[in-house]
């Protein structure tokens, strides 16, 4: 008899022993998936790079190092044009509109569609043809496509409403499939875009 008690205390012993061991794994293995979702949020924040542009009074936030911003001197001033890598990948040009008052982003989006869009090579307008936009500007956005060197490219437009007399425009251009595929990039630069105070 004794024997049997003492194996069923054995028994009873290591049956506690995997209880405590299986619970320390778990806590281990919840302590490395935290600190690894927390390193993935420390890159992604860090990726993020704000730029200043002192001329047109504004600031935005790039989500990627990939973007760069490129100034682009003309005879009057200074633009500054943005490059998701290479040009065909994503480009972007930002242009300050001195509108009528009463103006609207919606009409600003119509009149580039009918007076300067629909005149690119293959222009078809976007499925959606044009959708509410907030960021910390308010606007509409609006989509295209058209060939270029017979190659199918995208162009996506945010129209933002800065007050009642001035519309940014954020036109971002690239090759159909390369920005489709950083859809949420562009929505992220045009939702950060803002006036320096």
């Amino acid at each position: 008899m004794p024997d049997d008690e003492s194996t069923a205390t054995r028994n009873s012993k290591r049956c506690s022993l995997t209880g405590v061991k299986i619970q320390i794994m778990r806590r281990l293995i919840s302590l490395v998936a935290g600190a690894g979702l927390l390193a993935l949020c420390a890159t992604a924040f860090a990726q993020t790079q704000t730029y200043d542009d002192k001329a047109g009074g504004y600031t935005l936030e790039l989500p990627s190092p990939t973007w760069r911003a490129i100034a682009r001197p003309d005879s009057e001033h200074e633009h500054t044009e943005f490059v998701y890598g290479d040009r065909s990948d994503g480009y972007l040009r930002i242009r300050k509109e001195v509108v009528d008052a009463g103006t609207t982003p919606s009409d600003v989006s119509h009149r580039d569609h009918d007076l300067k869009l629909r005149f690119f090579s293959g222009y078809v307008e976007g499925k959606e043809k044009e959708e509410n936009f907030v960021g910390r500007l308010k606007g509409v956005t609006s989509s295209y496509e058209y060939t270029a060197a017979g190659h199918p490219m995208l162009g996506r437009i945010y129209y933002l409403q800065a007050d009642s007399r001035t519309i940014y425009v954020l036109h971002f251009t690239g090759a159909r499939d390369k920005l489709m595929l950083i859809r949420s990039q562009t929505d992220a630069i045009a939702r950060s875009f803002q006036l320096k105070q």
